[in-house]
């Protein structure tokens, strides 16, 4: 039995259909880390503005940090932990190989935001990538790194398209 302030939330998180029930204050942040064990998703500044805990709700990039678990009734979410496409593996690879990668706290949400831009098939300027990530901080890399990692996997995207 629910406790009188609890909602119930269906909803599925990386493909998995899930019924919780959980107090009605509770975010979605929290719902992935403590009721879910999704760790993945990183508490930062807790008031949007970091990033750190970006997740993709229906197809578009959440801070779930603000986003209320009860809103999410009937959503699809996605985490770092479910994002398994090529379009993922490009990011990732990127991240790798331009070197956007230091302490690795930003890394889940800069991943869901870069792959947005990915998964678009638009060539972008080193402006619109920063601009397009300007809602990530990160207090490590400098930013150069993560731009010409976005740059990167956009364009292998594009290239893949292209020769499909």
């Amino acid at each position: 039995m629910s406790e009188p302030d609890s909602v119930r939330v269906q909803l599925t998180v990386n493909g998995r259909k899930l019924e919780v029930a959980v107090p009605a204050r509770t975010t979605l942040a929290d719902l992935l880390r403590d009721h879910l064990h999704l760790t993945g998703t990183h508490l930062g500044c807790e008031q949007g503005v970091c990033g750190a805990c970006t997740v993709r709700v229906d197809d578009l990039p959440m801070r779930s940090c603000l986003t209320l678990a009860a809103s999410c009734q009937d959503a699809e979410v996605v985490t770092i932990e479910g994002l398994c496409d090529a379009d993922a593996d490009r990011v990732r690879a990127a991240f790798s190989q331009e070197g956007a990668l230091q302490c690795g706290f930003c890394t889940p949400g800069m991943v869901i935001a870069a792959h947005d831009l990915v998964r678009r098939r638009e060539r972008l300027t080193r402006d619109q990538i920063c601009a397009a990530m300007a809602g990530n901080v990160c207090r490590c890399t400098g930013y150069n790194g993560i731009v010409r990692a976005v740059h990167t996997a956009t364009e292998r995207g594009i290239e893949h398209e292209s020769a499909g």
